[in-house]
């Protein structure tokens, strides 16, 4: 038997797989903001993130791992991912880092409704609690009545006070950004939970591989539509979206193989404080205080699941072989 992986050990690959993702996300941000067609980013991103899994499991001598046990499961599955990636191009073309990883934290309320509706996970009182408390800092972190404040007295709207980056950009632009967030929660939410009941049958590397493949097939298929030349210095940040890309979907795969659902999305807050230092360091997003007082709600919030989950894990009773 091989031996069990730990909690920990699951939440700590959940953790690097987050960050994985922000630096990832970055370099679809970066390329988007150059102005490529979303399908076409998520077709090279689909690429090099499946030669980045196959390269991985050539060098282990395991590609059978990536062998998927249900063809039409996992291209159902894959169709969500896709829908996902191009919804997050979207979303960073017309969002900074912080407000796109705010708005996604709605996924942990969403993802725990899932998990007790269709894994019987439970939420109990204080969980609820918790992620109302995320809640309340979603809202306050996008600070609607500023917007609505802005359009009433005719006022342009500030860019950083909800997190957006170009002055110019009108009120419905911000919007298009977080319509596409909201399709993001939608197909996260729903992907993190099936992919725990796929986790029993299907490898981790199977699941991001077979996602990487389709969604490169369909984005180059849209490309015949319209596509741009890549320049060099662009075409390496591509490989490193991809790289990236890969490492955090195994990563997220291999975590709720050995955890729960609701535990590894718990730890999907630390993006927001890496996302806002890569904000920073790369755009100069300053965040607002509305930014900061939600982020903290959502941050306190997400410690307190996980202790409240720890909690409870430590009071289950032992059982023998």
């Amino acid at each position: 038997m091989k031996p069990r992986v730990s909690d920990l050990t699951a939440i700590s690959v959940a953790i690097l797989g987050f960050t994985c993702w922000v630096f990832g996300d970055s370099c679809v941000k970066w390329i988007a903001q150059a102005g490529f067609p979303p399908y076409e980013i998520v077709a090279f991103m689909g690429l090099f993130m499946s030669i980045a899994l196959a390269a991985h499991a050539a060098l282990r001598h395991n590609l059978a791992s990536l062998r998927p046990y249900s063809i039409p499961r996992q291209l159902l599955r894959s169709m969500l991912d896709m829908a996902n990636n191009v919804c997050l191009v979207i979303a960073l073309r017309h969002l900074s880092l912080t407000m796109f990883y705010i708005l996604v934290f709605l996924s942990p309320i969403v993802i725990s409704l899932l998990s007790r509706v269709t894994l019987g996970e439970p939420i109990g009182m204080r969980k609820a609690a918790a992620l109302l408390i995320g809640f309340a800092g979603v809202v306050i972190a996008v600070a609607p009545w500023s917007q609505i404040w802005n359009e009433i007295s005719n006022q342009p709207s500030a860019p950083h006070s909800i997190g957006f980056q170009h002055p110019a950009q009108a009120p419905n632009t911000d919007l298009i950004g977080i319509a596409a967030c909201m399709v993001c929660v939608s197909c996260f939410s729903v992907n993190m939970v099936w992919s725990r009941v796929l986790t029993r049958t299907e490898h981790p590397e199977s699941l991001a591989f077979c996602s990487g493949v389709v969604t490169a097939v369909a984005g180059f298929a849209l490309c015949g539509l319209h596509a741009r030349a890549l320049t060099p210095s662009l075409s390496a940040v591509v490989v490193a979206m991809g790289i990236f890309c890969a490492a955090g979907t195994l990563c997220f795969y291999v975590a709720v193989k050995h955890t729960s659902a609701g535990n590894v999305s718990q730890y999907h807050y630390t993006q927001l404080l890496t996302g806002t230092l890569v904000s920073w360091l790369v755009w100069r997003d300053k965040p607002s205080p509305s930014i900061l007082v939600g982020g903290a709600l959502i941050i306190a919030s997400g410690i307190f699941i996980a202790l409240e989950a720890h909690r409870r894990a430590a009071l289950q009773p032992t059982t023998g072989p």
